[in-house]
This record gives C-alpha cells, sequence and structure tokens, in this order.
C-alpha cells in the first residue's frame, strides 16, 4: 500500500480547517438558523460551539493514535468495527460530495454573469481539482490566500454591522428551535475534520493534529460569533431568516461578493481534499472500489480519488441546485462525530477526559433529531442505501 507524504505543518493544518469553516458557515447557514431560533440562534451558535469542541477532542484524541488518511472511517474501523467505520465514511463521502456542489454553485453565484452559473461552477471545480493533483503543499498555500482574504472581509462587514443603525431584534423562538438552529450551525463547524482525514500529511502527526483542530476551531467561533451579532443588529432576525445573501444585506459591497464567492472556493477547495483522502482509505479496505487507492508516484495524491470526485461533482452541479442542502449534510456530519465520540471513549492512552465524549455523544444525538424532517428523512435514505450496499458487496465477495 502506498502511503502519502508528511508535508503539512501546524500553520498548514488549521489554514485548511479554517477553509473548509468560514466558507460554508458564515455564507450559508446563519439565514436557515435565524428562521429556526429568531435572535436566539445566537445561542444555537453557542451550543453547537460546545458540541464541536467536544467532537474536537474525539477527533484530536483519535489522530494522535491514528495519524493516517480517512478519520472517523478508519477510527471507527479500529475501535469499533467494521460496520461503524463504513457508516461514518458513507455519510462523510456522500454529504460532502453534495456539499462540494453545494460550495461551486455558491461560487458561481456570486461570481459568475447570469446565465453562466453552472458552467462556472464546473470550471472552478475542474481548476480547484488541478490544483489539489499537483500535491497537497500547493493546496495549503492557495488556502491561505483564500483565508486571509475572507477574514480581511469578514472583518469589515463585521465593522459595518455594528456600526448600523440597528433593527429590531425579531420574534424569539422556543427551546426547539434554538436546538433546531444549533443542528444547523453545526455545519458551519464541521471543517476541522479536514484536518484529521489528512493526517498521514501532516508532520509530528501527534502535537500538530490536536493543536491544530483546536486553534482552527477556536478561531472560527470567534469570527462566526463577531459577524453573528453585527449581522443581527444591522438586519434584526426577521430580515436575516428571509436573505439569501445576509452578509451583502448587511452590508451591500462588491466587497462582500468578492469575499464570498473566495470562501466559497476555499472550502471546496478544503472538501475536495478531506473527501478524496477518505476516499482513499476506504477504497484501501475495499468499501469502494479499489481503483480509487492509488497514490500518484511523483505528487503524492490520491489522484484516482479525487479525479473521481471531481467528475461526479461536475455531473451534480450541471444537473441538481444542492445550495439548500445543509440540513441533509449536518445530519451526515452529526452521525460522522458521533461514531468518533464512540471510538474516542474506548481508548485508554487519554489527551482528554472521558466527560467530553460523553457530552459530544449526546450532543450529536440531540442535534440530529432536532433537524428539520426533510433532512432527517434524507439522511436516513442515503444511509439505508449504504448499508445495502455494503451488504451486496459483502455478499459477493464471500
Amino acid at each position: 500500500m502506498t502511503t502519502l507524504a508528511r508535508r503539512l505543518g501546524t500553520l498548514d493544518a488549521v489554514v485548511i480547517g479554517l477553509g473548509s469553516m468560514i466558507g460554508a458557515g458564515v455564507f450559508a447557514s446563519f439565514a436557515p438558523a435565524a428562521r429556526a431560533a429568531g435572535p436566539l440562534f445566537l445561542a444555537g451558535l453557542g451550543i453547537a460551539a460546545i458540541v464541536a469542541y467536544c467532537n474536537a477532542t474525539a477527533s484530536a484524541q483519535l489522530a494522535a493514535q491514528y495519524p493516517t488518511s480517512g478519520g472517523t472511517y478508519v477510527y471507527g474501523r479500529e475501535r469499533l468495527g467494521d460496520w461503524w467505520g463504513f457508516i461514518a465514511g458513507w455519510g462523510f463521502v456522500v454529504g460532502k460530495t453534495a456539499s462540494c456542489a453545494a460550495m461551486a454553485l455558491t461560487f458561481a453565484a456570486y461570481a459568475a454573469p447570469a446565465g453562466w452559473e453552472r458552467p462556472v461552477a464546473v470550471a472552478a471545480v475542474a481548476g480547484l481539482v488541478a490544483v489539489n493533483y499537483r500535491g497537497v503543499t500547493r493546496t495549503a498555500k492557495l488556502a491561505r490566500i483564500l483565508v486571509a482574504a475572507v477574514l480581511v472581509v469578514l472583518a469589515v462587514v463585521t465593522a459595518a454591522g455594528l456600526r448600523a443603525p440597528g433593527a429590531p431584534a425579531g420574534q424569539v423562538h422556543g427551546a426547539y428551535g434554538v436546538l433546531q438552529s444549533a443542528g444547523l450551525l453545526f455545519f458551519a463547524f464541521a471543517g476541522y475534520a479536514r484536518i484529521a482525514t489528512m493526517g498521514e500529511e501532516v508532520r509530528e502527526p501527534r502535537r500538530t493534529i490536536p493543536r491544530a483542530i483546536l486553534i482552527a476551531l477556536g478561531i472560527a467561533v470567534i469570527v462566526y460569533a463577531f459577524v453573528g451579532v453585527a449581522v443581527l443588529h444591522a438586519l434584526g432576525a426577521d430580515a436575516l431568516a428571509t436573505s439569501t445573501a445576509p452578509l451583502h444585506d448587511a452590508y451591500p459591497s462588491v466587497i462582500v461578493t468578492i469575499g464570498a464567492a473566495l470562501a466559497s472556493l476555499g472550502a471546496l477547495l478544503a472538501l475536495i481534499a478531506g473527501v478524496g483522502r477518505t476516499t482513499l482509505a476506504m477504497a484501501r479496505t475495499g468499501d469502494l472500489p479499489r481503483y480509487l487507492a492509488a497514490v500518484h508516484e511523483k505528487y503524492q495524491v490520491p489522484h484516482r480519488a479525487e479525479l473521481v470526485l471531481g467528475a461526479v461533482v461536475c455531473a451534480l452541479v450541471l444537473t441538481v441546485d444542492l445550495r439548500g442542502a445543509i440540513g441533509f449534510s449536518s445530519f451526515g456530519v452529526l452521525v460522522y462525530y458521533l461514531v468518533a465520540n464512540l471510538a474516542a471513549f474506548t481508548q485508554t492512552d487519554r489527551l482528554y477526559a472521558r466527560f467530553w465524549q460523553v457530552l459530544g455523544a449526546l450532543g450529536c444525538v440531540v442535534l440530529v433529531v432536532t433537524l428539520p424532517l426533510p433532512a432527517i428523512l434524507a439522511g436516513v435514505g442515503v444511509y439505508a442505501v449504504g448499508l445495502v450496499y455494503r451488504v451486496v458487496r459483502l455478499r459477493s465477495r464471500a
């Protein structure tokens, strides 16, 4: 089995994780969260951050012992059994492939002229697959540029929002709405999983991965809190809930348009890298076709997995609009981290107390069951297809 090269330091890992979170969270999840909870979506943000921290400790705990590609797919197999690993990996690959298409279309919605959205989205996917193909260090360099630009834009929007006259807070919703908003906002924190899925390419993984995961998550929480307060102050919860571009409505400017486009590209770049590595891990064990387990001799990347992923995402972009798939993606991510918490709980060589894994597992279950019903049904359907696929595959091999 050919392994990937360890070329990433702590800063590179932090930036890749931030690139995944910042693009998805700020520009995509605030509006549905406000629809669910009104002005209390900020409380939902806090709950999502706590659950994310618990899950981050689980990922860090596991990645320190299993510094290889695949993230929770590998951890679930090693600690709980093959089926648990498959559940985590299947949900991640399918859910994040849909997220890739959503981010490509989001980029095109901001950057493309009317009528050219889908071709521009396909071009974005092809370009970023090409960057990933040339090696993980090129991925990290581009991620640095995108993340830095987006953080500057968000600082401008936050300052403008806080200086705005202020809008009525809006109607307050109940506890169920707050929990539902937390489940939707959890989508915004899922990016640090990209660091763990790339564990085979990180230098000094036992030290680097836990540190990078917690740093990336901490920065994202601070950024989301400031931007959330500013947008709520400028628009109010009612206007925020109906907005298709909340940050642009809070600060109408070409700067925001550019920032949203760059953030979507950053998220798409990190998603392609993360899904490619999980696909590689699943192909190594035969849970996906072994053809996808190849590693490029020169560039040291899972090139077949990323090329196939790029083709699938382009097909999705040309045929369906998945920008409303936040709830479905949250379902898959929460199940993924439920498996991570259960796996980390079984470890004896510990970096963090088991309390955090118990709290994280309970949090994942609560947030899953309070997601919107269509998201739950879509998630259950995707997992049913995956389980049938694995049963058929195992029987055919037997």
